[in-house]
């Protein structure tokens, strides 16, 4: 069971280095990374590429997470029945590793919103609603897309509890995706609290 987490851990992250912002620029001759504010995720595409690039960017981004899921889950249900919710949570965390942390970047990816949203969604539908509900009333009211994302995240362990409280584990992973993505918006943290974080539709300044 040890070794299957790992596996599940390692082809999440294999998932999750497809860099999707960053080949969707090369294709349009931009390198993402060197414009706004250099992040490869979603929100950074959308700002430097336009509302179509940031949609692609999010369902390719998500995808790779539910991709490396759903092949857990079909080798897992079997063999490890009560562990595949599990066990799949971990390749979704492996996927979001694998997009904030490529290897073959220096270790510099994206944020990993729109990657946990797939891990949502893949792991139950109706919580992943739940979540893009609390991302786009809050982003839509603010204008700030690192306060919707931000809050989005810190819900995921409630979420998961409420869905299933006798599983404690699945809450600890929660939390532990939780920490990533509000590790990984500390300087937006930062920028909320002195007022200089740019609203939805803002030019970044670098």
């Amino acid at each position: 069971m040890v070794v299957f987490r790992i596996v599940s851990i390692l082809l999440g992250y294999l998932f999750g280095l497809f860099p999707t912002g960053v080949l969707y620029g090369k294709a349009h001759n931009v390198d993402i990374r060197s414009k706004g504010s250099g992040n490869s995720g979603m929100t950074n595409s959308l700002r430097v590429l336009g509302w179509k690039a940031g949609v692609v960017v999010f369902f390719g981004d998500c995808l790779k997470a539910v991709a490396a899921m759903a092949i857990i889950w079909g080798v897992a249900r079997t063999r490890y029945p009560d562990a595949v919710k599990l066990l799949e949570l971990y390749a979704g965390f492996g996927a979001v590793l694998g997009h904030n942390f490529p290897f073959y970047m220096k270790f510099k990816g994206g944020k990993g919103i729109a990657t946990t949203g797939g891990v949502i969604f893949a792991f139950h539908w109706q919580l992943g609603l739940i979540c893009a509900a609390v991302f786009l009333i809050i982003t839509i009211i603010s204008k700030y897309v690192s306060l919707g994302s931000i809050c989005m995240v810190l819900i995921i362990p409630f979420i998961l509890y409420f869905n299933n409280p006798q599983d404690w584990k699945l809450v600890v992973v929660g939390c532990i995706f939780t920490a990533m993505a509000i590790w990984r918006h500390r300087a937006n943290i930062v920028r909320l609290m002195n007022g200089t974080e740019n609203k939805l539709g803002q030019k970044v300044k670098r």
